[in-house]
Formats: C-alpha cells, sequence, structure tokens
C-alpha cells in the first residue's frame, strides 16, 4: 500500500485525501484525487498478494489526459517507470503512452495534440 501511494503521489502527481482500515472486509484502503477524480487502493489483509500479469490490449486501465506528453515521458524516464507500450502517435491527432504502476495496474497518459492547438 505505502509503496503505492508513493507511486500516486509522488510520480503520478494525484493528492493524498486518506487511508483506513475496513476490518470486516479485512481490507486497508486508500483514497487518491486528481482533478476531482478519485483513485481507491485497496489492500486484501487476509491473503496473500498476486500480482497481475500484463497482456494485451492492456485493459482494464485507466487514462489521465496530459497537455505535454513530452514533459510526461521526462517524468516517466526520469523515474524509471516501466514502460509496458508506447509512446505512440496518430499524427495532429493523438500520442499516448501505457505504463504501468508498481502492482501492474496500467495506466494510459494521453495528449489531444488537435485539442491542444
Amino acid at each position: 500500500m505505502e509503496k503505492a501511494i508513493e507511486f500516486y503521489t509522488k510520480i503520478i502527481g494525484l493528492n493524498f485525501k486518506f487511508k483506513s482500515i475496513n476490518e470486516e472486509e479485512q481490507e486497508a484502503y486508500a483514497f487518491l484525487e486528481l482533478d476531482g477524480g478519485s483513485l481507491e487502493l485497496i489492500q486484501k489483509l487476509n491473503s496473500d498478494y498476486e500480482k497481475p500479469t500484463i497482456k494485451p490490449p492492456y485493459c482494464p486501465h485507466f487514462a489521465i489526459e496530459t497537455k505535454d506528453m513530452n514533459n510526461t515521458m521526462n517524468i516517466i524516464n526520469k523515474n524509471h517507470v516501466n514502460i509496458i507500450k508506447g509512446p505512440l502517435e496518430i499524427k495532429d491527432e493523438e500520442k499516448w503512452i501505457y505504463i504501468s504502476d508498481p502492482d501492474n495496474n496500467i495506466i494510459e497518459f494521453i495528449e489531444w495534440v488537435s485539442k491542444n492547438k
């Protein structure tokens, strides 16, 4: 849980809201926020964790819009974030990249080039 919170706050830029434990469900959970959207991290406390396998088409995943893919790539590379695929581009339309967090959850960063012109 702490590694995931650190990844999402320090590298991805989400704001930590809170974390707690649900004794009834035997889960620890944390809420993070970015531009009004929330991300919930959940950790089962009564079983071993198994990382999911990453395989195409990289679903499910969630996407975060970036206004500057070059800056996003600098952050990804500087922090040695695992790149799954990309960066990819449809000229004059969009640029995107798939990365994974420490638990192999897939995140897509996308820049809508045509929207930013």
